[in-house]
Order: C-alpha cells, then structure tokens, then sequence
C-alpha cells in the first residue's frame, strides 16, 4: 500500500513546488521547470563509480513520463521503478527562454548522484554529489530559435562505492531506507545581467551591532561597489557600499534585534549591483560555548546559556521520498515541531532544500546539521555494537571505519565544505555534524579544525554517538538501550544527548511496511505518552539539572520501518497529544534555569517564572497556518 500524505494527494504535477527555491538570493526573473517531464532508463557498464552516460547521445526513445523533482522510485513521480547500478536515468525537456538577457542559468536543486547536462545537444556540465546543489551557464549552448531541449544522464550506484548516500541502502530495512536517484530538488532558470551577484555571503556580529556582507560577481568590473540597505519591518536602516569580493561592515542602529526561537526576527537586506538586484535577509544572532555562573560548560545563543530542545528530523515522505510534497509539507513538519515546545531539529543525514531552512529562519528553529556519510560498507562492531557497550575507536585507522579510499576521503572532504558554504548564511543553523555514529568516519579531530578554520561563528559536534576523538565542542551521546545519565569527569565541551528516546507505536492503516522498528514498543497511545513522560521525567529532568546543555528525541516522524515517530509518516496521526509533550519540554527548561542559576535555594514563585517562560515559547501567529493537519486526538 502506498501512503499518501495530505499534500500528496492535492498535489499538481503540472506544478509541484512551484515556489522561488533561494530565498536568500531573491531575483524576480526566474522560471520554475519542475513538472512533466519524459524519462527513459538504457543499459550502463562502467566500473567508475563516477562515469555517467555523454548528454549529447541520448536514446533514441524516451518511454516514460516522470513528474520532477520526484525520483522514478518515488509514487509522486509517476514511475515507480528504481534505477539500478548498471543503468543511466535519462530525463528530457523542452523549454523557452521567458525573459532573455545577457546570461541565462539552469540550476539543478540536488540531482543523486552523478549527472552531466546538453542543451541543444551541446554539453554544458555535470556534477557529482546528491546533496548540493549546482548552476550552470548555459547562455552560449542555446540554438536559435524560440524552444531549446534539455537533456540530463544520471548514475546512481548508491552504497556499491564511496560516494555520499546517506542513509539509502539497496537492501534496504530497519533504520536504512529505500534508495532514490535522480533529479530530487527544483529546476530552474535564471536570467541575470552579465555583471550580477553570483554570491551574497551575510554574517550577524551581533556583539559589534553590525552585518558583514561579502558580494561576489564573475564579471564585476575591478573597483565596482555593491550598494547595500538594510531594512526592518519595511524601512531602510542602514546603508553602505562595498567592494566586489571584499567583507564590509555594516553597523545597525541601536538596539539591534536579536534573533532567537522565541522571537525569530529578520532584518531584509536589498542589494544593487550595476543593473542587478537582489533581496535577502539576515538574523542577528551568535552561537558559543561558554560556562554558566557556575562553572558548568553550556551552549550560548546570544551570550546567553540556552538549552537546546530537539527533535531527530530525517526529512523523509511516503509519497516522495527525500521530497516533499509541496512547501506546506516542509512547513508544517517545523511548526509541529514548534507546537510540541522543541526548539532545535538535527537535520539528520541530508541537506534540506533552502525554503526548509528559510523556513526555520522565519519560524525560529535551532538547526543541528548534519554532513551526509559516504564509504564502503560498515562493520557493525564499529557502527552499531557501541550502542551497547564499546570503546572510543582511533578513526585515523581508516578501514576499519569504511574509509581506505583516499579519494573518498578527499571526496568527502570537498562536499563537507561545499556544504557549509552553501548554507553559510542560514540564520538559524547553530551546530555544523561532520560524523554520526561512525558511519564512514575519519581523522574527525582533524575535520573538525577544517570547519573551524571555514565557520568559526558555529559550534561543532565533530562525532555524534560514539568514537569521540575528544575535539569540537560537544561531548555527543546517543542512548537508549541504558538510562540517560549524565556522565561524570570534567569535560571543557558541553554535554549533549544527541539521540535517546525512539518508542514507537505502529498506528495501523499509517505504516509503510508492518513491520516495527524502534527501541520500546507500546500498543497505545496513553502507553506511549506515559513512557514518553516517565523516560524524560525520571532520566532527562535530572541530567538536565546535572549539566546536559542539548537533547535530541528519536523522532519527529515515522520513516518506513521505523515507527518511532512522534507523528506518523504520512503526517495524518499525532500520537503523544503535542501539550503533552510541550510540558515535558517546559519541565526540562525549567530545569536548565535552575541549574545554570546561583546555587542557592529558589523561592517557588522563582520557579513559577521558568515554567511561565516555556508557555510563550510559540505564539498564536507562528502556529497559525492554513495547510492540512493530521488529527491530533486520533485512537491507536
């Protein structure tokens, strides 16, 4: 049976995801190439993991209709069919060019996980990576005439090399999932004049009152100046000019407006460059370790020790797989999210599209994120005997961990700072994760000054679960098959259970496959809140208080196997009521500012305060939204 997500019924495949994709490089001449489109799949035998079919020599018969940007293996593409190792996807399209200009940009969301490109039968580029996304020019490879062709080869060998795959497994089971290939995020294009801003990088300094803003152009002129203008609430605040490739500091009028969960304000930034303009945004905020009053390390957010309540969120749907159904899909994963009181998501193992993270921008939600993991296969006694019992591994004994491949090693390395680059100016991303549980890592001390040295405005947690090389800035935990506890011994990072948790309940008519995977089963819904009470009152409460400083539930929602969601996979059945939830949230706040507070006794109304402070956490207008919501008092 297939499950359908509310927003996967409603969905237009003449139109999916019709919105702008880059909210923080926002032009007004764009086209959206998502739709119908014709596929094909021909014969493939190379051993290259990294060779891909020429563009140019497309087959002569393209069979089969595919809705983009949903994979072929996905029921939103209309296929249904998985591309296999010894295969070449083909896709093809024709399109117009709706606004000429000087220089025309096709850009490619996140195509897994190698592709080349033709327009009109001439190559225009490729790109291997299935997480990040890529833009070519291809104003020189268009023929005369209105109506040009698209044509896009792609190879995906999965988890059969060392390429980056993430948590997709050909046997798939259990916490792998279902492989998907292809073209999984927006098409589009761009017209742009020839001197233009390619790149728009914005870092708050929220200490200094000011906006660092690097503008970056192919084509500037040497000398050319960026005009910029910052705006709150629609009027201009402050202004300034900088040089092309040069960071300049723009000071903000007093009092700056900090950023935060509670209250996720956004400055607007308009930028002009020559006949080129640009509207983005910013957040003033700044993240940091640091140690409370009294002594104990904890993660800053604005100066300030603040708690980091968060939910493991995998970014997976029935219906399309890595793809949302459409931008309310994305959205309103968030504001459950938000409703049930968490203010953080690690973003586990994928690199969402940008409207999910300008969402979390706008909504005000902490980002844990995630690198995605490549190498050869995993031996379990590195990667799942540690939820058990097992030392720290020296992960500079790189097979042992998948990782003897030097060019996987290098491979990773490039798309780890691709990444980051890519995301750089996403307010909301607070903690950069180049490791989970083991899974293809490597000289993780070492990676871990690669980030500093890139984004030392962020913190790290260089090896999340186990095999910590004692570097970054968190001590990362997972647990859940002993009681949460915080560890004794001084450590100068600060503490974070980064997975616990994962009860499942299967709630019939909402699974993928009727099989249960999860670390405690229950067969209702009251036992499953209870349990989910019990567990945070009588382990995390109390580590809370003894110094945790982050804690990151298993999970936001179900994901094939796994029913250890807090919603169901389709989004159709909340199973803990969300003031439940919240409330187990504010107690575990509460405990925060307790802890991080003079030790010295705390009158009750002290105590009153904290619990008041966690009721506000969302207001009315955040929660508000028109899109399709699951029943949230269902029976199981």
């Amino acid at each position: 049976m297939t499950l359908l997500t509310p927003w996967g019924e409603a969905l237009d495949p003449d139109a999916p995801l019709p919105q702008y994709p880059r909210p923080q490089l926002v032009r007004g001449r764009w086209q959206n190439l998502n739709g119908r489109w014709s596929c094909a799949f021909t014969p493939f035998r190379e051993n290259d993991p990294l060779a891909v079919a020429d563009p140019t020599h497309p087959p002569a018969r393209f069979d089969v209709e595919i809705v983009v940007p949903f994979s072929p293996e996905v029921a939103l593409s209309g296929v249904d069919r998985a591309l296999r190792v010894d295969e070449t996807l083909w896709y093809r399209r024709p399109f117009t060019v709706a606004e000429p200009s000087e220089r025309v940009i096709l850009h490619f969301g996140a195509v897994d996980q190698s592709c080349r490109v033709a327009v009109d039968g001439v190559e225009v580029g490729g790109h291997t990576g299935g997480y990040l996304p890529f833009a070519l020019d291809i104003t020189d490879a268009l023929a005369d005439g209105d109506e040009h062709e698209l044509v896009v080869a792609v190879r995906d060998v999965t988890d059969t090399s060392w390429l980056a795959r993430g948590k997709q497994k050909t046997a798939r089971g259990g916490i792998w999932y279902t492989p998907q290939s292809g073209i999984w995020q927006t098409v589009w294009l761009e017209t742009v004049p020839r001197i233009a801003v390619d790149r728009l990088v914005l870092t708050p300094e929220l200490a200094a009152g000011a906006l660092d803003v690097m503008v970056e152009s192919l084509y500037a002129e040497s000398g050319m100046r960026a005009a910029i203008e910052v705006l709150a609430d629609g009027e201009v605040i402050a202004a300034g000019d900088a040089a092309v490739g040069e960071a300049t500091r723009i000071r903000l009028p007093d009092p700056v407006h900090p950023w935060s969960p509670e209250d996720p304000f956004l400055y607007d930034v308009r930028v002009r460059l020559g006949d080129d303009v640009v509207s983005s945004y910013v957040g003033m905020r700044s993240f940091g370790l640091g140690e409370d009053v009294n002594g104990m390390p904890r993660l800053l957010l604005n100066g300030e020790p603040y708690l980091h309540v968060g939910l493991l969120d995998q970014g997976y749907w029935p219906d399309g797989g890595y793809t949302a159904p459409s931008d309310a899909a994305l959205e309103y994963d968030i504001r459950l999210a938000k409703r049930a009181g968490y203010t953080m998501l690690r973003k586990h193992i994928k690199v969402e599209p940008l409207r999910w993270y300008h969402h979390c921008d706008r909504l005000g939600m902490l980002v844990w994120q995630d690198a995605v993991n490549g190498g050869r296969a995993y031996n379990p006694l590195v990667v799942t005997a540690p939820a058990f019992a097992s030392p720290s591994l020296d992960d500079t004994k790189h097979a042992r961990f998948g990782r003897r491949d030097v060019a996987g090693r290098a491979r990773f390395e490039a798309e780890l700072a691709e990444m980051i680059e890519h995301l750089r100016s996403v307010p909301s991303i607070a903690v950069w994760v180049p490791f989970n549980e083991g899974w293809g890592q490597f000289d993780a001390a070492r990676i871990a000054g690669l980030v500093r040295d890139l984004d030392p405005t962020r913190t790290i947690d260089h090896a999340s679960g186990w095999h910590d090389q004692r570097a970054g800035d968190v001590r990362s935990l997972h647990i859940y098959f002993r009681p949460v506890r915080a560890p004794r011994g001084r450590d100068p990072r600060a503490l974070a259970i980064t997975e616990y948790g994962g009860y499942s309940l299967g709630v019939p008519g909402h699974t993928f496959s009727g099989k249960v995977d999860g670390y405690r089963t229950y067969r209702s819904r009251d036992r499953l809140a209870e349990g989910f009470e019990r567990l945070h009152d009588r382990e995390l409460v109390p580590a809370v208080s003894a110094g945790v400083a982050a804690t990151v539930y298993t999970q936001l929602s179900d994901v094939e196997d796994e029913v250890n969601g807090l919603v169901t996979y389709d989004r159709r059945f909340v199973k803990i009521p969300v003031e439940r939830v919240r409330a187990v949230n504010d107690r575990m706040r509460a405990a925060a500012a307790a802890s991080a507070a003079p030790r010295h006794p705390h009158p009750p109304a002290f105590i009153r305060h904290v619990l008041r402070l966690g009721t506000r956490f969302v207001t009315d207008e955040q929660i508000a939204t028109d899109e399709p919501r699951p029943d949230p008092e269902g029976t199981a």
